[in-house]
């Protein structure tokens, strides 16, 4: 992706994502070009008349010399910045089956590295949401039914081991703010040694109440009252959204996901509408970070949550023991 772009109108670059054992293919721009200096994922624009996917082959050839099979590619996200000079629709897809061994061909140093060893500061500003995708799960977990703490700790403990989730969002709307902390308190350790991270859920006081949380969930209700971040940099702040307004105010506090639905009919409430998936792509083309889709789904969806452009499903119903 190292070539110049021009300003003026949009300019759709073709992304990838290349993972092997867990690695992620990185470059280093050369300092003369555009945000020269910094890492970045390879690809680039996508030519009149090219499709995204001959693009994406065409460009891995060219740059590391790595044959891509177009039918192992699967969508990652779509995200639109604009850096005042440059304006870009970056179409990130990844793959797991490239061939090869990869090279610079156009003189830039490679990497492979894991993504919990990117740092922002070292991407361009519109990579880093390509790094929250790749960081969180296609699967977001969100406790259920819990009226006591000792309820709460039996149920998580069942939950986690039937289906195990690398982040779980503790949501206990019906216990005092007290019970609140002494559940987190206590499910803290065993999220940890099941690998999950805890995300606490309510108003940013919550957080406070809990920090060595690996986030904070903020229902809408606590989100519109925000106009900036309440978290700091480096754990997780998620918003639930309902539409695309909701959304852009979500990356104004700069969220680093969020839910949106509810996209089916739900058991809870069957009688509302879903938003469908239509309305969910739509929704998802314009936020620049991950979104997960949420109301009525399971594991099932997640494929085709992501092919909408999606980060995947969030949810209880899938793994939350009922009581």
């Amino acid at each position: 992706m190292a070539g110049d772009i021009s300003a003026g109108r949009e300019i759709h670059v073709a992304v990838a994502v290349i993972i092997r054992a867990g690695r992620v293919l990185i470059a280093r721009r050369p300092h003369h070009v555009h945000q020269g200096g910094l890492l970045e994922f390879p690809g680039g624009k996508v030519e009149p008349g090219e499709t995204v996917h001959r693009a994406l082959v065409r460009e891995i050839a060219e740059e590391t010399g790595l044959k891509v099979p177009e039918g192992t590619l699967e969508p990652v996200i779509g995200i639109r910045h604009d850096y005042g000079d440059k304006r870009v629709f970056l179409d990130v897809w990844r793959t797991t089956e490239a061939e090869g061994d990869a090279e610079g061909r156009e003189g830039q140093p490679l990497d492979w590295i894991m993504p919990e060893e990117m740092r922002d500061e070292d991407f361009p500003a519109a990579n880093r949401p390509i790094i929250r995708a790749l960081r969180l799960p296609p699967t977001l977990a969100i406790t259920g039914g819990i009226e006591s703490v000792d309820q709460g700790c039996e149920q998580l403990a069942t939950a986690l081991e039937r289906r195990p989730s690398s982040l779980v969002v503790l949501r206990a709307p019906s216990l005092e703010a007290g019970e609140y902390r002494q559940l987190a308190a206590s499910v803290m350790p065993r999220c940890e040694r099941a690998g999950a991270g805890l995300v606490v859920h309510g108003a940013p006081a919550m957080f406070q109440e809990v920090p060595e949380a690996a986030g904070l969930h903020l229902p809408w209700r606590e989100a519109e009252r925000l106009s900036s971040r309440p978290v700091p940099d480096g754990v997780w702040l998620g918003v639930s959204c309902h539409n695309s307004g909701q959304i852009a105010h979500a990356v104004r506090l700069g969220a680093d996901y969020v839910t949106l639905g509810p996209v089916k009919p739900t058991a809870t409430h069957p009688e509302a509408a879903g938003i469908g998936w239509r309305a969910f792509r739509d929704s998802v083309s314009a936020a620049p970070l991950p979104v997960y889709g949420l109301g009525g789904l399971g594991p099932g969806d997640v494929l085709k949550a992501r092919q909408e452009g999606g980060q995947g499903i969030a949810g209880i119903r899938f793994w939350w023991p009922e009581t």
